[in-house]
């Protein structure tokens, strides 16, 4: 039997690599973080348990990758889905679909996601990992193409709203409506609430600002018996410095 190349080494290496990302999506999702071990992982990935530590440091920097890659392919899918964005509108098509694909995530997977953005607030913080730069490389060509002039600095923006949005809609005990957050970041980009994968129950209501400090006093007509007062005349720049 002839060696494999160089090639189809890559290649089986890449596959065992997605295997294992699945597996760590699926059994977190599924039992949470604390519940599933490494050797959850590789049993359900059909992998040697030595092989994690071939590809990852650790437990969490496998989770984040797993996420990542999960986040890139479910906004890929989502730029890419039929009609694909074309024309004068093609760019806030495209960020109104990423907003409404990481939403999503958060919505159909609160245990997986949660679990992720607490691993990120932790001391590892956000890991630069291949995944982590595929789904960077699609946020960034999105927001280029919705047509900003600093693609650095706002696909920095969008990512960070993003993160934030997922963490209130998630944040234990007091979530924030999902629809309320995609109002909130289709306001701030100028995007029509029709754009992407609106929800099917519609916009939610503005918030209400605070009630006002003093409640303002009835204005009474002036009535026949008393004449009606004349308010002083506003005095000119002259005059205000004559009365300084």
């Amino acid at each position: 039997m002839s060696p494999r190349s160089p090639s189809v080494n890559e290649e089986l290496r890449r596959r065992s690599r997605e295997r294992l990302l699945q597996a760590t999506v699926e059994l977190v999702d599924e039992r949470g973080y604390e519940a599933t071990t490494l050797g959850d992982i590789a049993c359900r990935a059909g992998s040697a348990r030595g092989l994690i530590s071939y590809y990852f440091p650790g437990k969490r920097q496998l989770l984040q990758s797993a996420v990542h890659r999960l986040m890139h392919h479910s906004l890929q899918a989502a730029l890419e889905r039929e009609p694909v964005p074309a024309g004068a509108d093609a760019g806030r098509e495209r960020l109104a679909r990423a907003i409404d694909a990481i939403l999503g995530l958060a919505q159909e997977r609160p245990l997986l996601m949660r679990t992720h953005m607490a691993g990120i607030l932790t001391a590892e913080g956000f890991i630069q990992c291949p995944e982590q730069q595929r789904l960077a490389f699609l946020l960034r060509d999105t927001v280029e193409r919705y047509g900003t002039e600093d693609a650095d600095t706002d696909y920095r923006l969008l990512r960070a709203l993003l993160m934030g949005s997922v963490v209130a809609v998630l944040l234990p005990g007091a979530p924030m409506p999902a629809a309320r957050l995609r109002a909130e970041l289709f306001q701030r980009y100028g995007l029509d609430w029709g754009l992407g994968t609106p929800p099917s129950e519609g916009p939610e209501p503005p918030l209400e600002g605070p009630p006002p400090l003093l409640d303002p006093s009835p204005v009474q007509e002036p009535s026949a018996q008393e004449p009606p007062v004349h308010e002083p005349p506003v005095l000119g720049r002259e005059g205000a410095a004559a009365e300084g």
